[in-house]
């Protein structure tokens, strides 16, 4: 008798098996069962017992016990008789591993498997390893595949017990966990927790790639196994879903990153492969459009063949399959004599074709341009109408565009030049000034902003930023900043330009004019103000010597006796007759004249409805 892989057979074994096939002249029958005898050798291996059946029931059966063999291998048994060689008899068993019940609680080896758990945790997969502490184990992350080995895609030696995190985007069906303790000849466990899990579903389709590998051949690649199922379509320019072409092509099964052929004589720019899976579209995508150029506004045809050499032909269209020659009202059928010919002189390519069906792609280009063609002649025909009318009237005509001429300038006119009004907040008074001023000005008309009507925007983004943000899309649309000087705005520019920016007494929350005179001081000193910048100051409260020099580079009005000429800046010149701006400006005028006599009325008078107090800031 000889042993197999690390066979070690009982002494005084061979002597009574080398009697017993004497006597019987016949080989042993295959062993009948293999368990554990005890563990008493290390943890590695195990010691096995299998009683094999002598031929005869009256004969008994032999038992080999007790040898060695690790877990889970195949152990050859090999007999003969005496003398030696006659008669022989080769027998392989497999021996079970730590997933029998019979082997769990016996061999020590398994004893020691870690224990793997999996759990979910929002986005992210825990993989929990309960091992002992300082136990050394392997880990090993996989794709099973069905179709060759395994794939292996992470790999790592560790030391429990250990907790390990994977997001959710790394999921797949036949993603795998394989743990070993590291010990010669060790069980390894492995679990595949993920066949089901819908995340695991959408990340593999979402890594699914189709490829076009020859001007026929295609394939799918995917790290999985996926039951699914494509067919080609038909994609029309422009957009709109793909048009199915089963029938007359059948759908066909899909094997993974396997070549698959397509039963096609010419390849299309508009043939697409569709990918379904439970009758869900899952991938699509045009294999020839790289190759072969974009999408073209071609016809497709359905020839159908019958007894007799009788064949019919219609339009796949996304109504149904429209005969060439009916009367519906869609563009095959309008063309159908025109696709008959073109078909019948060679004109269409043959895309597909067996003994009852074709398929054929007719160009419809050229009557595209031709219907091009009937529209330009139509515009042309139309403009050379309209340059006989204008012969034929001239000179209303002639009216018509001065008409129009005069109401496009009436709209730029009334659309109204930006203005942006700056000033001091002195006092309540002359905030009523400056208001009354910005209410006359809106009716000319004038496109005004000030921070009067902007205290909400103001105290949100500080008076800085909002004078910035004004200031800005003020120029860029054409327009001009008003600098209302007072006494108090005049004493906040000598301290700008004596000591800079460290004005000596603070400023309320909403005066724009501190804040604007960091934007505004730049344009002056560096010569950008002339066409930006407009001045101007009441009669009463200040004398035009008072105006720094630096701001008398711009023009600077005193209001209300300059009003005409202020108005016809801000305006811009040519815009309107010298009559109506004369008009336009005794209305600002009594607009503004109750508010500054009430701002000039002498402290103490009667008359004063505050009683002779000014209300300051």
């Amino acid at each position: 008798m000889g042993t197999g892989k690390n066979l070690k057979m009982r002494t005084g074994l061979e002597e009574p098996l080398i009697w017993s096939s004497r006597s019987l002249g016949t080989p042993f029958s295959r062993p009948r069962w293999c368990s554990p005898s005890r563990p008493t050798l290390p943890p590695a291996v195990s010691c096995w017992r299998c009683k094999c059946l002598l031929p005869s029931c009256s004969l008994g059966s032999v038992v080999f016990d007790c040898f060695e063999a690790a877990l889970g291998a195949e152990v050859r048994l090999w007999s003969y008789t005496q003398p030696r060689y006659q008669k022989e008899l080769n027998l392989t068993q497999q021996l079970p591993d730590c997933k029998g019940l019979e082997v769990q609680d016996s061999i020590q080896s398994c004893w020691a498997l870690p224990w793997l758990s999996v759990s979910a945790d929002g986005d992210d997969v825990h993989l929990v390893l309960d091992v002992s502490e300082e136990q050394h184990f392997g880990l090993s992350l996989y794709w099973n595949q069905v179709q060759g080995p395994t794939k292996p895609w992470w790999h790592s030696n560790l030391t429990g017990p250990r907790n390990i995190t994977l997001n959710h985007t790394d999921l797949f069906p036949c993603l795998c966990i394989q743990v070993w303790p590291l010990e010669p000849d060790s069980v390894r466990t492995s679990l595949c927790p993920f066949k089901e899990d819908p995340r695991a579903h959408r990340n593999l389709w979402r890594a699914a790639r189709l490829r076009l590998l020859s001007p026929q051949g295609w394939q799918l690649n995917a790290p999985c196994l996926l039951l699914a199922e494509a067919t080609l379509c038909w994609q029309a320019p422009g957009g709109g879903p793909c048009l199915s072409l089963v029938p007359p092509l059948s759908r066909e099964n899909v094997t993974v990153n396997k070549t698959l052929e397509l039963p096609l004589l010419n390849a299309h720019p508009n043939l697409c492969v569709q990918v379904s899976s439970w009758e869900k579209l899952q991938l699509q995508e045009c294999l020839w459009a790289d190759s072969l150029g974009a999408l073209k506004d071609d016809m497709l045809l359905l020839e159908t063949r019958g007894p007799q050499d009788n064949r019919s032909l219609c339009a796949l269209e996304p109504s149904g399959c429209t005969p060439l020659l009916s009367q519906a009202s869609t563009r095959a059928a309008r063309l159908g004599e025109q696709l008959l010919q073109d078909l019948q002189s060679g004109q269409c390519l043959q895309l597909w074709e067996d003994d009852l069906r074709a398929l054929w792609a007719c160009p419809m280009d050229k009557y595209v341009h031709q219907r091009w063609a009937l529209v330009w002649l139509a515009c042309l025909l139309l403009a050379s109408a309209l340059f006989l009318l204008f012969l034929v009237k001239k000179n209303q005509v002639k009216g018509w565009l001065r008409l129009l001429k005069e109401d496009l300038r009436a709209g730029a006119v009334a659309r109204g030049r930006a203005t942006l009004l700056v000033y001091s907040a002195e006092d309540s008074g002359f905030e009523r000034l400056v208001g009354a001023l910005a209410s006359a000005l809106c009716q000319l008309p004038l496109r005004v902003a000030v921070d009067l009507w902007s205290r909400r925007e103001l105290s949100a983004q500080g008076p800085l930023a909002w004078f910035h943000a004004q200031r800005r899309q003020t120029l860029q649309e054409g327009g001009v900043v008003v600098l209302l000087f007072s006494p108090g705005a005049v004493a906040l520019c000598h301290e700008w330009l004596q000591d800079g920016a460290s004005a000596s007494a603070p400023h309320g929350p909403h005066d724009a004019f501190a804040a604007s005179l960091s934007c505004v001081l730049p344009d002056f000193l560096q010569g950008r103000a002339p066409g930006r910048y407009v001045g101007a100051y009441f009669e009463g409260l200040l004398h035009s010597e008072a105006v720094p020099a630096l701001f008398r580079s711009v023009p600077v009005f005193s209001l209300p006796s300059q009003l005409p000429d202020f108005l016809r800046t801000l305006q811009g010149p040519g815009t309107l007759r010298p009559g109506r701006l004369g008009e336009r400006a005794k209305r600002v005028s009594r607009a503004l004249q109750p508010a500054l006599d009430q701002l000039l009325q002498p402290p103490g008078d009667p008359g004063d409805p505050e009683d002779g107090t000014r209300v300051g800031t």
